[in-house]
């Protein structure tokens, strides 16, 4: 197998994205996690475009070990200065050169000439040197220039010392076909192409930077450059968790491995999510929510009988949870009875066809049958209620100034006891969770949430998906209200709810 490294560039050219800046504290912590995510290079930013990129690339040099920490500057001795002064702590470190390639940048945005950009190339290059082994140089929009120049300015800068040549899609313009044949002839064609390393960075404009990063591969390139999430300028740069599982789901057809963590890979993913504010589309490859999940029942009964049926990749080794099941009017009766096994609930078999012709009614009149629903059919069916806790009644308070203030009514179904709750806190959410926790026989760690609207208008139902952690386990609930806040209280007591039956499952199992 032959090792591709990874270089991240989520925190430079990533953050780049409208509206995914950072904070100087949240670009460690993602630094952090990168390194325990096995990426062989982080670029943490550029260091010259301001003092809070400045401070986090230095902090990040300093702190984050084990991996490659690269400073990114443009072909000016100021940029130079400020990344290698940013980096200067590091335990490994490269510096990145770029400067524009094709002639449409240099008419329009350099506004120099091709031999005045090869000399500052040549310069700056040679500049570095002194200070830095290790030096990556782009020519940024490398496929749409001509070929006859860009072997020109790659022969200068390996002349002058360059180790890394790095041939970026800037705009996302190149075919497969076309991008590979160009790594094929740089490095046959440019004197000295011989003895540096290739590396491929790939945007995403025509849907192609996955297919485009693995065409440099074949053709040559030991490095990609890729994102968290695929996040970047536009429609983003080549997505990281796509490309490493693309690489090692096809590992025998391609040959090629990585040094990644797989199970870090989820964990990753919803760390840049929040920490950007950028959401993840449902359809997302290898990390958006449907991506392990299935609704039709010939295909939940085919993975309920055997996963490798309709999934390729094993979610948990992704350090994905176990999800896949979403209940709606496609669904079976396969998959409504693990529901309610998972619940840690039995039905007679009658019992079951009674439930699975009142859930396909109610299924044909919505576009999402909640746990809420599940169970309270479930109730009918066994003429008493079957989850642990029922939410009686809600109450949030909230303002623009003082703290919020949830109270929550909530019957234990075992005993019949009715009790309530009350929390304060700068948020709704968290007044709700204050609630619950002391309404739980159990600590549980408040993992996640996400909100959906199933609807345009002012009538629209919130669906909301809760996540808790219990004794290292990770339990989900999703429920649906016209109103938000109800929708997350009811989430979230569903996530408890299983946690309470697994809890008890467990305690009968060591019983026996």
């Amino acid at each position: 197998m032959r090792r591709i490294r990874i270089f991240d560039t989520t925190l430079r050219d990533g953050e780049q994205a409208p509206g995914c800046s950072l904070y100087p504290h949240e670009k460690v912590q993602i630094a952090e996690q990168l390194a325990k995510l096995g990426v062989d290079v982080i670029e943490p930013g550029f260091p010259a475009s301001s003092p809070g990129d400045f401070a986090a690339v230095q902090t990040i040099s300093r702190t984050v070990s084990g991996v490659e920490i690269c400073g990114f500057a443009r072909t000016l001795k100021g940029d130079i200065d400020a990344a290698i002064r940013a980096t200067q702590d590091a335990e490994r470190r490269r510096l990145h050169l770029f400067v524009s390639s094709s002639q449409i940048h240099l008419d329009f945005q350099l506004r120099k000439t091709q031999d005045e950009v090869v000399r500052m190339a040549r310069e700056m290059v040679a500049y570095a040197k002194q200070f830095v082994d290790q030096i990556e140089f782009s020519p940024m929009d490398a496929t749409r220039t001509g070929e006859e120049f860009l072997f020109k300015i790659v022969e200068a800068v390996i002349e002058e010392g360059a180790t890394i040549i790095n041939l970026p899609d800037t705009v996302g313009y190149a075919l497969p076909e076309e991008f590979g044949r160009l790594f094929r002839t740089v490095r046959e064609s440019v004197r000295g192409g011989d003895r540096v390393e290739y590396s491929a960075h790939c945007h995403n404009d025509l849907g192609l930077a996955v297919a485009n990063s693995l065409a440099a591969i074949q053709n040559g390139a030991t490095q990609v450059e890729l994102t968290i999430n695929g996040v970047g300028e536009r429609t983003g740069n080549c997505s990281l968790e796509e490309l490493v599982m693309a690489i090692e789901t096809r590992k025998d057809a391609l040959g090629f491995e990585t040094g990644i963590q797989l199970d870090q890979i989820y964990d990753t993913s919803r760390l840049v999510s929040r920490g950007m504010n950028f959401p993840i589309a449902h359809n997302k490859p290898i990390v958006g929510r449907n991506a392990f999940q299935h609704e039709s029942g010939i295909h939940q009964d085919g993975l309920l009988k055997n996963r490798n049926t309709y999934e390729i990749m094993d979610p948990e080794q992704l350090g994905i949870p176990r999800s896949m099941i979403v209940l709606g009017k496609h669904s079976g009766r396969h998959a409504l009875k693990h529901r309610v096994m998972q619940y840690g609930l039995t039905l007679s078999d009658r019992q079951m066809d009674d439930l699975f012709g009142e859930f396909k009614i109610l299924a044909d009149g919505q576009k999402f049958v909640s746990d809420e629903e599940i169970m309270g059919l479930v109730s009918n069916q066994a003429r008493s209620p079957v989850v642990p806790y029922t939410l009686i009644d809600l109450q949030v308070v909230t303002n623009n100034h003082r703290a919020k203030v949830a109270s929550i009514t909530i019957r234990d179904n075992r005993t019949g006891t009715e009790r309530s709750y009350a929390g304060t806190s700068a948020g709704s959410v968290e007044a709700i969770v204050h609630c619950l926790r002391q309404a739980m026989p159990m600590e549980f760690d408040f993992r996640d949430l996400e909100m959906y609207s199933l609807s345009s208008d002012e009538t629209a139902h919130a669906q909301a998906v809760v996540s808790i952690m219990v004794d290292g386990v990770e339990y989900q609930g999703t429920e649906t209200d016209t109103d938000t806040v109800l929708a997350v209280a009811k989430a979230a007591l569903s996530a408890c709810n299983q946690a309470v039956a697994g809890m008890r499952e467990s305690a009968e199992t060591d019983a026996v």
